[in-house]
Formats: structure tokens, C-alpha cells, sequence
């Protein structure tokens, strides 16, 4: 896997992946930034939910389950000094579907937790890790 990161000028940096994406990130107003794209440790904890969302929706899948909505709230705590990763996350996972158990649920994001999530093995380093999920009514 391959990224390049180029400085925009500012605080302004464009992230281009191999596969042929970008996202153009920048500081915060009080650091010298716009404010015109999300900070990197933003972009690390939609990492993080982009790779556990991706897990349990296979693992639904896999399973037959009908899916109607997988959505995850984030809430992370930062080091107060540098560097200032990550020292708690929290997870909260909102999922509907028709047919769709608790049971099923749990097991989706239980595996992702412990087996499956890369950004969160890598980040469990340093942060604890938490997660909880409700299953919502719905298709």
C-alpha cells in the first residue's frame, strides 16, 4: 500500500491514495489552518470507522442478514501533551435491518473488535478501546 501527502501551501496537505483518492486536510484556525478539510487525527479515527463499519457489514452479509443501516458514532480522547495520540475511543454502533438480532449484532462487532480491525489493533496501543451498539426497528 502506497500514499503521498503533498503540502498545499498553509496548513493545507493533499492525501492521494493508490487507489486513486484524495483528501485534502488542514489545520485548525488557531494552528495557521483554514479549516478546509479534516485534521489528520480526525482522518485517523475515520480510520478507524471506516475500517470496523466495513468489518461488521461483511460479516452481516456473510451471514444472510438484511441490512438496513450501520452507522457509528466516535467519541475519542486525545493526550493532553505531545504527542497527544489517542488515549481513549469509544465506539457506538447503530444498526438496522429487517430480521436482524442483538445476537447477530454483537457477534459482528465483537469479531471486528478482536480479530478483523486493523486500525484498531494499531491504535489499542495507546488507547482503550470501547464499544457498545443498538439495534434499531426498521428495514
Amino acid at each position: 500500500m502506497q500514499a503521498t501527502v503533498t503540502w498545499e501551501g498553509g496548513k493545507k496537505f493533499l492525501g492521494a491514495t493508490e487507489s486513486g483518492h484524495e483528501v485534502l486536510m488542514d489545520g485548525a484556525p488557531h494552528a495557521g489552518g483554514e479549516n478546509r478539510g479534516p485534521r489528520p487525527m480526525e482522518m485517523v479515527l475515520l480510520g478507524l470507522g471506516g475500517c470496523t463499519a466495513f468489518d461488521v457489514v461483511h460479516i452481516l452479509e456473510r451471514g444472510r442478514h438484511a441490512l438496513g443501516e450501520c452507522r457509528i458514532r466516535l467519541e475519542a480522547e486525545r493526550a493532553e501533551i505531545d504527542p497527544k495520540v489517542f488515549t481513549r475511543i469509544h465506539m457506538h454502533f447503530i444498526v438496522s435491518g429487517a430480521g436482524l438480532t442483538e445476537k447477530a449484532v454483537g457477534r459482528a462487532v465483537e469479531l471486528s473488535a478482536e480479530k478483523y480491525c486493523s486500525v484498531a489493533r494499531m491504535l489499542a496501543s495507546t488507547a482503550t478501546i470501547t464499544h457498545d451498539w443498538e439495534l434499531r426497528s426498521g428495514d
